[in-house]
């Protein structure tokens, strides 16, 4: 559903979104975003090719944001995961990493907590 970069880290990312985040995206109602939302985002290192520009390097992470008020109501309305390196391993030692997820997506908190700007898709 969008593609983004994090200059501060060397990644580029992949927003991957389910049926319910398409027509959310389609319907303009994302701002909340509905229950039962899933964005998957996948991110890679940064390449420079020879002419300067970027492609997808090494592969870096997996994350996972899952809306649903009720069963996610302490973290915000949200579930959260990720997923480090090739091998997938899990991130966080407990569930309490969530706070450091909310942390960080609080800058766009009137945003639902989600960075994403989605492409505009059409029905």
């Amino acid at each position: 559903i969008s593609i983004t970069d994090r200059f501060d880290n060397g990644t580029l990312r992949m927003i991957y979104g389910n049926d319910i985040a398409i027509k959310a995206i389609q319907d303009r109602n994302t701002n909340p975003w509905p229950d039962g939302r899933i964005l998957a985002k996948a991110a890679w290192k940064q390449k420079v090719n020879a002419d300067g520009s970027l492609s997808a390097g090494d592969f870096v992470q997996v994350e996972f944001m899952i809306k649903d008020a009720g069963q996610y109501a302490g973290t915000a309305g949200w579930g959260w995961a990720r997923w480090r390196g090739t091998e997938l391993k899990p991130y966080g030692g407990t569930a309490l990493f969530t706070a450091e997820c909310i942390a960080c997506h609080q800058p766009v908190q009137a945003n639902d907590l989600v960075f994403t700007r989605p492409f505009d898709l059409k029905k």
